[in-house]
């Protein structure tokens, strides 16, 4: 304050020289010029610490008007509090919250506006608040006049005076909704779990394994049992002690206080495999709704890119140590540049056409799905109805042709008709889809399809077959009848060959259909030509095949025949995505 008297007396001093007042009319007055002049200079004076004054007040209101302003418009309520609970002060957004006026809040206690089966609970955390220094927070149910039941977030600490405490409540109501639904769905989150494209496992609040997806099950595969075991038991049996226990540490410390926790980068050998290795991994702590904690620990593999960094690392350690050839790595880096994008080039056309021909095969398996379902209904229409009809219609005329009187000989051409139309459509029902498939078995209905083939001169056809090749399902016994069937009308065609042999047997985990003969060979390679795309049926027999994750082979040698061999696996049917 001297400082700041003695600056202002000589800002004034230096002002009266620069306008000096006018002379007195007694010039040889010299105290009273003395007093005069000290008299502006303390004007001058207090002038200025007027102006400064203003300055202050001004920048003062200034300030108050935002704090107001970020107090009032905050989009959290702040309420102050007293021991018991009186509201001192609260921002419009508190009353908004609430429903009350400002003026009716001030002097209230806020236990008033806790629903009534909260009010002991919250009681308990005010006292608590005022107890411990550190800062309180909890969940409760604000009811407010003619509007439904909010629910907030209250976080309290005591001001330095122990007399008041400052409040911040929070509108949780929406993300309370958004928690129910999610405890409503944890069958959905055990399906994301599944699919999620890292790393995901899960221990409860004993540390026991309780969930692992299938991108982690790699981490654990030498682990048996591996779900309800002890984490910490695991853990020591994949890592290091010292690993270990850093680990077991960090997931009780998530389990106790909820804080998540995040390694951007682990690199260790492995106890069990010696294997070095690198992860990205963190945790965090679920509510299941039951109110029991779980920990999720999301990983990802960064072995390889580590590897790759390594090896990064030293290559520019040796460019640094051979400064006779830096211009040399210069250049050698600027090809492996191009060399790089344009295997990136090579790569997304690579993934684009993998990506076409995944999409074409699934439309080619739907297709042939569908041409089956529909051969199906159209062989039951043919064999259960028009059938049906035929035949009694030749049963009608059979009775008509006795009770009308009518000669038998001259129906005998219509009933001929009838019965050779009876034939037609059996062999068509049969074409489609024999009735027999679904009834006896693949073994006898491949038997009475390869005996009604045509013998041409010389032509052989030997079947035989093992009773266990029928444990497949209806679904794969399809795709080794059709495969037969197009591999027959093949041979027929076009192989030219004298004997022919086909078995079914039971193969390791499957069953095995091979269709061997003497006849002309061919080129394999061809198949995948745009000339052959289209030819012998070849193409369906292997998407039939691999339809129901079977394996398709063709082995077709000059002077030895051909050799088509389709091996299902037994169980239940699997059809690839």
């Amino acid at each position: 304050m001297k400082k700041r008297a003695a600056d202002l007396r000589h800002r004034a001093e230096r002002q009266l020289r620069e306008h000096p007042v006018k002379k007195l009319s007694v010039a040889d007055h010299a105290d009273a010029k003395r007093m005069l002049q000290e008299l502006q200079i303390h004007q001058i004076e207090l002038e200025l610490q007027n102006e400064e004054l203003k300055l202050t007040k001004a920048e003062v209101d200034a300030g108050l008007e935002k704090y107001t302003d970020l107090y009032d418009f905050a989009p959290v309520g702040y309420f102050t509090l007293t021991h018991d609970g009186t509201i001192q002060q609260v921002n419009l957004t508190g009353t908004s919250m609430v429903g009350v006026q400002r003026s009716r809040l001030l002097g209230q206690r806020f236990v008033a506006l806790i629903d009534p089966k909260h009010r002991r609970d919250f009681n308990a955390f005010l006292a608590k608040v005022f107890i411990d220094d550190a800062r309180q927070s909890g969940d409760f149910e604000l009811t407010r006049p003619d509007q439904p039941t909010l629910i907030v977030n209250i976080a309290a600490k005591c001001q330095i005076n122990g007399k008041e405490c400052h409040t911040v409540v929070v509108d949780i109501t929406d993300r309370k909704k958004v928690e129910d639904i999610l405890r409503r769905n944890e069958a959905l989150f055990a399906a994301l779990l599944n699919q999620a494209p890292i790393g995901v496992y899960v221990v409860d609040d004993q540390l026991r394994m309780v969930q692992v997806n299938p991108r982690a099950e790699p981490l654990f595969s030498k682990i048996e049992p591996l779900l309800g075991r002890s984490f910490a038991e695991i853990i020591r049996t994949i890592w290091p002690k010292r690993v270990a226990d850093d680990a077991e540490k960090r997931f009780r410390h998530t389990l106790k206080t909820g804080e998540p926790y995040q390694s951007l980068e682990f690199v260790e050998r492995r106890k069990d495999t010696h294997v070095k290795e690198a992860y990205e991994w963190q945790i965090q702590r679920v509510t299941l709704p039951s109110g029991d904690h779980r920990v999720v620990c999301f990983f990802n593999d960064i072995t390889e890119r580590k590897r790759a960094e390594e090896t990064q690392r030293r290559v520019e350690v040796l460019a640094a140590s051979n400064a006779k050839l830096k211009q040399e790595i210069i250049r050698r880096q600027a090809v492996e540049t191009a060399l790089t994008k344009s295997e990136q080039q090579a790569q997304a056309l690579l993934k684009q056409s993998r990506l076409l021909q995944k999409k074409l095969r699934e439309s080619s398996h739907q297709n042939l799905l569908a041409l089956e379902n529909q051969r199906k209904e159209i062989s039951h229409e043919l064999h259960d109805k028009i059938s049906q009809v035929l035949i009694g219609i030749n049963v009608r005329l059979a009775v008509f042709t006795r009770t009308a009187g009518v000669d038998s000989e001259a129906m005998a051409p219509v009933r001929e008709l009838v019965e050779e139309s009876v034939r037609i459509v059996h062999d068509y029902a049969r074409e489609l889809r024999p009735a027999m498939l679904d009834q006896l078995g693949l073994i006898p209905t491949l038997s009475t399809y390869i005996n009604e083939i045509p013998r041409r001169k010389g032509r052989q056809i030997l079947f035989t077959a093992s009773p266990d090749v029928e444990a497949l399902d209806n679904d794969k016994r399809t795709v080794l009848y059709r495969v037969a069937q197009e591999a027959l009308v093949n041979v027929t065609k076009h192989a030219q060959a004298r004997n022919v042999n086909v078995t079914l047997r039971h193969a390791r985990g499957g069953v095995c259909l091979e269709i061997t003969d003497d006849g002309k060979a061919f080129d394999v390679d061809l198949l995948a030509s745009p000339q052959w795309s289209q030819r012998l049926g070849l193409t369906g027999m292997r998407e039939r095949v691999e339809m129901v994750n079977g394996v398709f082979s063709i082995v077709s040698t000059p002077g030895k025949g051909t050799t088509i061999r389709a091996v299902i696996p037994i169980g239940k049917s699997s059809r690839r995505k």
